[in-house]
């Protein structure tokens, strides 16, 4: 007999399920440096977890006076980067296969994410999850982004499940933000470097991986 599943496991996808953000910073720098803004590695920490339109709109407001290419043009061109670096250099975050599997065990899994349809697509088939994944969200097709709890909405709405009865799983200050802002129990799981920002602090939970995360710890998280 299956179980009843009664609540929802909504993952990011960007620093939780692909470990991507280098390939971002790296995107990132090179289309901007291209396109002359002087952005640096340091900076792309600021903009983690917005939409990438958001992200370049940021730039452009900071320094208007060296812009000169159109922002949809460099917006697009840092995803078709960043699609290319995913086919070729994608790999899982540590226990995240692991962790999406022993979610579907007990819960209904969906996704929400940041990123354009164009890169959900090369993460999912790079890492084969989509077999596991129960409805996908894209902020790109929210009109409002992260840390507005838009995409967690939609997405707890695609499974059916009410947001209060949802486990998010985050790595970003601002996702973290949108989880909550949604009513949904939150995990966070920052990167080694960013652990100590004191704002992860409004998460239920933060661990170090997802190799800490369970079909058991989830159940209880749901059930306290």
């Amino acid at each position: 007999m299956s179980m009843k599943k009664d609540f929802g496991t909504i993952f990011d996808m960007d620093g939780v399920l692909v470990d991507s953000e280098p390939l971002w910073t790296r995107a990132e720098l090179e289309i901007f440096g291209e396109a002359g803004l002087p952005v640096t590695a340091a900076d792309t920490v600021q903009t983690r977890g917005l939409r990438i339109t958001e992200v370049v709109d940021y730039w452009y407001r900071r320094w208007p006076e060296k812009v000169s290419t159109p922002a949809q043009e460099l917006t697009s061109a840092v995803i078709r980067r960043m699609v290319e670096l995913l086919n070729e250099e994608a790999e899982p975050c540590r226990g995240a296969i692991e962790a999406v599997r022993a979610a579907s065990q007990t819960s209904i899994v969906g996704l929400a994410t940041s990123s354009p349809p164009p890169i959900i697509d090369a993460v999912l088939d790079r890492l084969g999850l989509r077999n596991h994944l129960a409805a996908v969200s894209s902020g790109e097709n929210e009109p409002f982004g992260k840390p507005h709890p838009a995409v967690y909405l939609t997405t707890a709405a695609k499974i059916g499940i009410p947001p209060t009865d949802c486990v998010a799983i985050e790595d970003s200050v601002h996702g973290v933000v949108s989880a909550k802002a949604a009513r949904m129990i939150c995990i966070a799981v920052p990167e080694p470097s960013q652990r100590r920002d004191p704002r992860f602090g409004i998460a239920d939970l933060v661990l170090d991986s997802l190799e800490e995360l369970s079909a058991d710890l989830l159940s209880k998280l749901c059930r306290r």
